[in-house]
């Protein structure tokens, strides 16, 4: 039931006798196993919230509670004073309207503000004008605000400039943690937190240092936190790149070069053909290129603001397509065991390279077979029925090659005799005579291990 008031002057009067008589009677009765409790409800409050101080354990048989300012009963800092009989609050000289008073002692404040922080007495009074106190707390904190973070330069230069983040606004009692990248801080040498975390510093910052940047602020009755926070950092050019990796162009094709490099801001291009200025773009194209474009291509890049300049070269040649080559033998008809064959490509290109092919297959060089110093001539010698064939050879250069026409070497050879000029009667001769040699061998083992057990045998007779 929610309790009255009588006008302030009459209260008063009434009761003043009465808070005077108890004062000079000062009886006091020893606190019961219940002892009066305060709570304040909730613990923590917000500036702008209702609390209550909620009382809990007050004694039987009452006429009145008193609630004080402070951590004392002192008239002076009497707030009001509840008549249980009359069910009437009585304001005292610290009553602002804003408390009440219910009629189990509890004490409540409406709209508190940071001033209502602090120590709390409650003062029952017995019919008898005995008395018990009961003493409590109310914290009040400021509700925070959204905080918001500064910085002393968004713009930074990667490696050069410190970095301060400061979160905003300074608030008294309240607790400050940065996050990066939504995680909370680590220990680094790059970081440093103020004694009171509400400014952090950067050292020696790099472009994966860009954010966000987050803070937070914190006390007991509520919890805020800023928007993200992103630094622009200025870094590069890094050193460019030319692309494609192609350095090899055939004749006649299009040249298209372009080039890349890292920066913020981005960078600004231009190009050198054998040192010869061009036109400032990153990509650079010529049509139906020459040998005449062969050379050095270099990219250049600046960085407006970091001042910075860095340079590439690339190395460019144009050639001509190969001609088709082709082979001069030494003789296209041969005896084996008796003739050497000489191979030569003939061909026109020059910075080529000469590959032989046997039978469509890349030749495979065997002890009877050399090459000159430029694989341009082969020579095989002596010449047997296995180097029959199909002979070809390829020129090429980074950007084309060609085959020569087949040339087919024809070896003749006596069908009695093998590869290695012997004939069958020849090589039946070899065998059997092996043969021979191996029992003769055998023979020899035998006779020799019979004629050492039987002189064995001999030795044992003997008396």
């Amino acid at each position: 039931m929610e309790p009255t008031s009588v006008p302030a002057h009459r209260g008063y009067v009434l009761w003043q006798g009465l808070l005077l008589a108890v004062s000079l009677t000062t009886f006091w009765n020893q606190p019961t196993a219940a002892q009066l409790t305060i709570e304040s409800v909730p613990t923590n409050a917000v500036q702008g919230q209702d609390v209550l101080l909620l009382v809990h354990h007050p004694p039987g048989d009452l006429a009145a509670y008193v609630w004080y300012k402070g951590a004392r009963v002192d008239p002076n800092q009497h707030i009001a004073l509840y008549a249980i009989g009359q069910q009437e609050i009585i304001p005292g000289p610290l009553y602002s309207g804003r408390e009440t008073i219910y009629s189990n002692g509890s004490l409540l404040f409406q709209n508190v503000t940071q001033e209502n922080t602090g120590y709390y007495t409650l003062q029952v009074i017995k019919a008898n004008f005995q008395t018990e106190v009961g003493l409590g707390h109310l914290q009040v904190y400021l509700e925070l605000t959204k905080p918001n973070i500064t910085c002393n330069n968004s713009n930074p230069v990667e490696h050069e400039d410190p970095v301060v983040l400061t979160c905003e606004p300074e608030t008294q009692n309240t607790t400050y943690r940065w996050l990066i990248n939504n995680q909370s801080l680590l220990d680094s040498a790059w970081l440093k937190l103020s004694l009171d975390n509400r400014t952090l510093t950067l050292f020696n910052i790099t472009r994966n240092d860009t954010g966000p940047y987050e803070c937070e602020t914190w006390n007991p009755g509520s919890a805020r936190r800023s928007d993200p926070f992103y630094l622009n950092i200025l870094y590069g050019p890094d050193a460019p790149t030319i692309s494609p990796a192609d350095s090899y162009y055939q004749q006649g094709a299009n040249l298209s070069l372009s080039c890349h490099a890292a920066s913020n801001p981005p960078a600004q291009y231009s190009w050198l053909i054998n040192g010869r200025p061009q036109q400032s773009t990153q990509e650079l194209f010529i049509p139906n290129i020459t040998a005449n474009d062969s050379g050095s291509y270099t990219c250049l890049v600046h960085n407006s603001v970091t001042g910075l300049n860095r340079a590439t070269v690339k190395t460019i040649t144009v050639s001509e397509p190969v001609a088709q080559p082709s082979i001069r033998a030494s003789n296209t008809t041969v005896t084996e065991q008796k003739d050497i064959v000489v191979l030569t490509c003939l061909t026109s290109d020059t910075g080529i390279s000469i590959q032989w092919f046997f039978n469509n297959q890349i030749l495979g060089l065997t002890e009877r077979m050399e090459l000159s110093q430029d694989n341009s001539t082969l020579t095989i010698d002596p010449i047997r029925r296995e180097d029959a064939g199909d002979y070809q050879c390829e020129v090429s250069n980074p950007v084309s090659s060609s085959k020569s026409d087949i040339l087919t070497l024809d070896v003749k050879y006596d069908p009695t005799l093998g590869s290695s000029g012997l004939s069958a009667g020849a090589i039946g001769g070899i065998v059997i005579g092996v043969l021979a040699g191996v029992a003769l061998i055998a023979a020899l083992v035998y006779f020799l291990y019979i004629r050492k057990t039987s002189g064995s045998k001999k030795l044992r007779i003997l008396p």
